[in-house]
Parts: structure tokens; C-alpha cells; sequence
């Protein structure tokens, strides 16, 4: 379930803090939701992918690392975040 190369450029674009940005906190922090969606959306049809569980798994942890690095760093940036992402409702 990668997400499409036109799709992370639109994410990467959305969520750079200067204009050759790509690896930022809330670029990664993006293209994970992304992930993250897509990989919950595949787990409605195929409830027995364990395999694939187990890295739904590891992507959530990694993103929760991040936003915790965020909300030590840069608190009003960590909040317009998890806004414009609708996580934490």
C-alpha cells in the first residue's frame, strides 16, 4: 500500500516549512497519516493480514515519536497538525 508518488508530493507541498523541505517533522508526520489511512482502509477488507498489521503497527509508533518530538520543540506547530490531520479528536 504505498502512497501514489503524485500524492506525497501534494502532502510534501502542503506540509514543508521551506521550499526544498522534504524531510521535515511534519512532512514525515503527513506521508505517515497518509500511510497509516490507506493501510486501515485495507484492513476493512482483509481483517486476517497480520503480516501487514504488524507494520501498520510499527508506522504508528514512528509517527507518535514524532509528534511527541514536535510537541516538546515546537508547540504551536505540533497543534496546527494535529488540526489540519484531524488526529487526536
Amino acid at each position: 500500500m504505498p502512497v501514489l508518488k503524485d500524492q506525497k508530493q501534494k502532502l510534501i507541498s502542503d506540509f514543508q516549512v521551506h521550499g526544498t523541505d522534504t524531510g521535515s517533522a511534519p512532512v514525515q508526520i503527513a506521508i505517515l497519516t497518509e500511510r497509516i489511512n490507506l493501510l486501515t482502509d485495507h484492513f476493512k477488507i482483509h481483517r486476517k493480514d497480520h503480516h501487514s498489521r504488524r507494520g501498520l503497527l510499527k508506522l504508528v509508533s514512528q509517527r507518535r515519536k514524532l509528534l511527541e518530538y514536535m510537541k516538546a520543540n515546537d508547540r504551536s506547530e505540533y497543534q496546527k497538525i494535529i488540526d489540519r490531520l484531524n488526529l487526536r479528536k
